[in-house]
């Protein structure tokens, strides 16, 4: 494939691009023949603002091949592994990461359509923590994000470098984003339609508890940590509460850097 340099990159118009993100970044060139078997060979790999983004970017990129006369089976078996369901799912003891961005209302109304780049900019940070923490990403709607680990440790830490990070970060009109982040261990079911059972509402009503800026946990997914934290992290005892539609009341404890 010839290489484009950033001049010519920069001649083509936004056309020419299966994806665009909200900050206007340009991903995935599909010009020519050769940039669209590139781009379905690297479509796996762009991380995408949410599931609408990546369908229309996967419209384009089969629109392209259509163009240029490209069968793309290899792609459209890897697109349908990739979203089958249960196939994508951790199985077993797994930790649950989920997180909403607190007053996201009263963020919209004071930012109005850049309120679109902020939710992009939050969603990359939440997704580059994933990643580093070897998490899967289970779904990414409006201000909530769920994400599932098979280590506590490593969702415990993720869950905190979000906040760091989120915390560094200047943000359009000095507003300022807090997001509430909740973690909880245990064996959910996978099914077609994702994980279902206690543990997914658990770890909802336990997000819905933390404070924004806070990463609060459960005493299960502090249990699945072992008998040592992960490093540069400490844990406080919060109590035990009671839910909303929880049988029992859950022990909750807040992590943050020492």
């Amino acid at each position: 494939m010839p290489q484009l340099s950033a001049k010519a990159r920069a001649r083509l118009p936004n056309s020419a691009f299966a994806y665009v993100d909200a900050d206007g970044n340009r991903r995935l060139p599909i010009h020519d023949e050769s940039h669209v078997r590139n781009a379905l060979s690297r479509f796996n790999q762009v991380a995408f603002e949410d599931s609408a983004a990546k369908e229309r970017a996967r419209a384009r990129v089969l629109r392209a091949a259509k163009q240029f006369g490209i069968v793309p089976l290899g792609f459209i078996t890897a697109q349908l592994q990739a979203t089958s369901g249960s196939a994508s799912l951790l199985p077993g003891f797994v930790t649950l990461l989920m997180t909403d961005i607190e007053g996201s209302t009263r963020l919209l109304h004071a930012l109005g359509s850049r309120y679109a780049g902020l939710l992009a900019s939050v969603r990359r940070i939440l997704r580059a923590a994933t990643r580093r923490g070897k998490g899967r990403i289970i779904d990414e709607r409006a201000d909530e994000f769920f994400a599932v680990f098979r280590g506590a440790g490593a969702a415990v830490t993720a869950a905190v470098a979000i906040q760091a990070a989120l915390e560094q970060r200047s943000w359009p009109q000095g507003v300022r984003v807090r997001v509430r982040a909740g973690l909880h261990s245990g064996r959910p079911n996978r099914t077609a339609l994702g994980y279902i059972g206690l543990p997914v509402h658990t770890v909802a009503r336990v997000c819905s508890a933390a404070k924004g800026g806070q990463v609060l946990l459960s005493g299960e997914a502090l249990a699945a940590c072992g008998a040592h934290p992960p490093a540069g992290v400490v844990m406080q005892r919060v109590g035990r509460r009671h839910l909303k539609g929880l049988p029992q009341a859950t022990e909750l404890f807040v992590a943050r850097p020492e």
